[in-house]
């Protein structure tokens, strides 16, 4: 990428991302989630680590994690609630599961997790700036093991950061946050 980008550009951009809840029909093209996947592994990383990997979902896993999600607000909020959030997801235009690799050092693991978070706000950010939303889901269903089996994912290996769906926003919603002066202390 030779292109500059200026300050203006980028201040807009990263105070114009939003998370997108309701999405237009069709997806992306893929080769836009890969660009984003490339740009997220410059995240910066604690020694090197690396820490994620990203499973990217086909029609077939799609359909189990919703299948397995309904199974789990069927039994916790009942048959209605399932139904309206099976017929939520089934819109969802775009899928993708990010995880973190595991260590027995408890450091590491919070270090590797921060790292992973900075890759996925670079995602977030060089998809928006190609017009594509997402959404960073972290229900019940990534913590259940039935999640882990369904992908594959080897849960003594890494554990799931969590749930994404991308896609062109059908609304990009309003947001606001608390004054720069709120959240920060000045210590002598």
């Amino acid at each position: 990428m030779s292109e500059e980008i200026s300050t203006s550009n980028l201040i807009e951009l990263i105070s114009g991302r939003r998370t997108i809840h309701n999405y237009k029909e069709g997806l992306c093209p893929r080769e836009k989630l890969i660009e984003a996947i490339d740009l997220a592994r410059w995240a910066p990383n604690h020694h090197l680590t690396e820490p994620w990997h990203f499973y990217l979902l086909g029609d077939e896993s799609v359909n189990a994690v919703i299948e397995l999600n309904s199974e789990i607000v069927r039994a916790s909020k009942g048959d209605e609630a399932a139904t309206a959030k099976e017929r939520r997801w089934r819109k969802m235009p775009g899928w993708f599961v990010m995880t973190c690799c595991r260590s027995d050092d408890p450091i590491r693991n919070q270090e590797d997790y921060a790292a992973c978070c900075c890759a996925v706000q670079n995602l977030m950010l060089t998809l928006w700036n190609e017009d594509v939303g997402v959404k960073w889901s972290t229900g019940d269903v990534i913590r259940d093991k039935r999640f882990y089996d369904l992908l594959w994912i080897d849960q003594e290996l890494e554990t799931v950061v969590g749930l994404f769906w991308y896609g062109y926003a059908e609304e990009v919603p309003k947001m606001t946050r608390k004054p720069c002066l709120q959240i920060t202390t000045e210590l002598p």
